[in-house]
């Protein structure tokens, strides 16, 4: 921390030497735009940030305000360090690497487009500066620098921390990482995204996606009063499973299909399936208002409503699968983990306060109407304001072609075998505990003789 002050108060030295310009404000939204790629013993950073993001440096100017290049240049090593290197952490494995030599810094005009692929940067950057008599004013610019790591070997696998989230109040990094092999991986970031593997083992992605998916369902509210709505008639395991099965085995089979590109990509599709979940948490809450509901048409319902709640769990998930790297089917199956520990606490913490609560403060069936009509209420005001939004769309059907069919019937085929499947769960445990309650029988009083004990017989 003292080593980065002395940096800080040094470069404020050298900056109140130069021409006295004003006082700089925090740009409301800045996009970083950076290329990683290990090379030979070598690993490029290419950075380019709009230059009105680094602050608290007078640029020294010339003639009416405009930016004076030759000058600057002999500032831009110090700010590209002080407010681009020291706040990005890269490490090869477990090991951080040193602090990285810079290569090249310089100005560019916001019309330059070579950032749009790594070889016109690198071309860029090792081409043609601007000329000294360019006119341009500071907050005009971009500033683009070109740092080198060492590394041990290009075949390493690599993390980064980009804190770069003090450049602006809005910060979005965009990073391109080509490893070796031709394949290019792109991230976007916003703020602070914290360590991000950029090749990560099965493993590590695994950890990361059960690690979302467990905080996704804590913090999605619609899913926590669809569950809540789920265990108010239904308070016991045996009568929970089949429900509980229907609705995992229905969400990832969306979730999966979503994530590999299967569901409508329409931009009325999103809006649809968050009306559609608030309009799932009205039908529940309703039914158990009624209390005609059965565990075997609870499964049904809840198997239906999960295919839609599948859906909404890929719309969290679609910004996060940069993260997966190439384990994207293991990332997905651990985000499904993620969600059903995060259910089973819920379950675990729900359960027994709804014992409590309807044994010593209110009467089951009054206290289900009453949670459920609070409940109903909210969703229902959901449903209107996402209906509303859902409204400003155009909906168009989908021309009719073999592709679409083909789409269809898959879809169709895969619902009918997972509610088989689900039927045949359902149907085994059914037996079962028929076949429990059935191979114990309990002597009648007629049986018992001569102070004889009741003997157990196995049915």
């Amino acid at each position: 921390m003292g080593e980065r002050f002395s940096k800080a108060a040094l470069a404020a030295m050298l900056f109140a030497l130069s021409h006295a310009a004003p006082a700089h404000d925090i740009p409301n939204d800045v996009t970083v735009h950076a290329f990683l790629k290990p090379e030979h013993g070598h690993l490029y950073l290419l950075v380019r940030v709009p230059l009105k993001a680094i602050r608290d440096i007078n640029f020294p100017e010339r003639g009416p305000g405009y930016l004076d290049l030759t000058r600057v240049d002999a500032l831009l090593s110090d700010a590209a360090r002080l407010w681009i290197s020291d706040f990005i952490e890269i490490y090869e494995g477990d090991t951080r690497l040193a602090s990285p030599s810079i290569r090249e810094a310089r100005i560019a005009l916001e019309s330059d487009r070579s950032f749009t692929s790594y070889d016109s940067a690198w071309a860029h950057l090792t081409g043609q500066r601007l000329a000294p008599n360019t006119d341009v004013v500071w907050n005009q610019t971009l500033f683009d620098v070109l740092f080198d790591y060492k590394i041990a070997s290009d075949q390493s696998r690599f993390s980064i921390h980009p804190a770069l989230a003090r450049l602006g109040l809005k910060v979005m990094t965009v990073l391109r990482f080509l490893p070796p092999g031709g394949a290019v991986r792109a991230f976007e970031f916003s703020g602070d995204p914290g360590l991000v593997r950029l090749d990560p083992e099965w493993f590590q992605a695994a950890l990361t996606f059960v690690r979302l998916g467990f905080l996704h369902i804590l913090e999605g509210t619609d899913h926590l009063l669809f569950l809540l709505c789920l265990v108010i008639p239904f308070r016991r395991l045996r009568a929970l499973i089949p429900i509980v099965t229907s609705f995992t085995v229905a969400h990832s089979i969306t979730l999966i299909a979503s994530a590999y590109n299967l569901g409508p990509d329409s931009l009325w599709f999103p809006p649809l399936i968050e009306t559609l979940i608030a309009m799932s948490i009205v039908y529940m809450a309703l039914e158990n208002i009624v209390g005609k509901s059965t565990v075997n048409l609870r499964w049904m319902m809840t198997f239906a409503f999960g295919l839609v709640h599948g859906f909404g769990f890929s719309f969290a998930l679609r910004g996060t699968l940069q993260f997966a790297g190439s384990h994207l089917l293991t990332s997905l199956l651990a985000f499904n983990v993620g969600v059903e520990l995060g259910q089973l606490m819920v379950l675990v913490l729900l359960i027994p306060v709804l014992d409590l609560l309807f044994r010593f403060a209110v009467a089951e069936r009054m206290g289900t109407i009453i949670l459920s009509a609070l409940i109903a209420h909210t969703a229902w005001h959901w449903m209107l304001d996402r209906g509303a939004r859902l409204s400003q769309f155009q909906f168009q059907w989908p021309s009719l072609h073999a592709d679409l069919i083909a789409s269809v019937l898959w879809w169709m085929m895969l619902f009918v075998a997972a509610a088989g499947l689900i039927w045949t769960v359902i149907a085994l445990l059914s037996h079962r505990r028929r076949r429990n309650s059935q191979g114990l029988s309990v002597p009648t009083p007629r049986s018992l003789k001569n102070g004889e004990l009741p003997r157990v017989t196995d049915g």
